[in-house]
């Protein structure tokens, strides 16, 4: 039996069914994917970088939004929610509902097994598309662990990663440190074998 064609959904009418919903779900190229929930850790490891951040650019014209905030890749059309999203500057938005972002400047994704692959290949991909990205973290759930991707002039990505308790991550485009301590406060890095791989959108 041959399986019947998805039927190619607008932006339009993603985004009127995704101002309704109670969940969340991603959209690219006419697809709509649904996203799975967070579980305790990655919930507590997003927490701790928001209060870090936040902290740090109380008195900085730079924004900290959580994972409702949804972002849209304009080069590729790509609308995803990143686990953290720091704005520096005036925000960008897709419309006057002001619940779809443009311009981020830094991002940051918890790992888990279901989206590890997504996080560090295609999804990366699209970010990397976005002029004013500066920054790009991936943070792991399962050990103490950050990698940090930095653009430089000419659109080239430095790595560095930090591993021991004493490491840190400083992110110069808005002026902040990141450390392990900080992120993974009061969180237990037992790894969730029970969180499977979902469908991911291509590119």
């Amino acid at each position: 039996m041959t399986a019947q064609p998805r039927r190619y959904i607008t932006e339009d009418e993603y985004l009127e069914h995704e101002r309704q919903s109670v969940t969340k779900s991603e959209y690219y190229d006419g697809q709509i994917y649904a996203m799975t929930g967070a579980k305790e850790a990655h919930n507590l490891i997003a927490g701790n970088l928001i209060a870090s951040l936040h902290g740090q650019l109380r008195r900085e014209p730079c924004r900290v939004y959580p994972s409702d905030m949804r972002v849209k890749v304009l080069q590729t059309g790509l609308n995803t929610y990143p686990d953290v999203t720091v704005i520096c500057g005036q925000p960008q938005f897709t419309d006057e509902t002001r619940d779809t972002l443009t311009n981020p400047t830094v991002i940051i994704e918890v790992l888990s097994p279901s989206t590890e692959r997504y996080d560090r290949g295609v999804k990366f991909r699209h970010y990397r598309s976005i002029e004013t990205l500066r920054d790009y973290i991936l943070i792991a759930q399962d050990r103490q662990y950050i990698e940090h991707y930095t653009r430089y002039e000419g659109g080239q990505w430095l790595f560095e990663e930090a591993s021991t308790p004493e490491a840190r991550i400083t992110l110069d485009s808005i002026g902040c440190i990141l450390t392990l301590e900080d992120t993974y406060e009061k969180v237990d890095l037992a790894e969730d074998e029970d969180d499977l791989p979902r469908d991911i959108p291509p590119m």
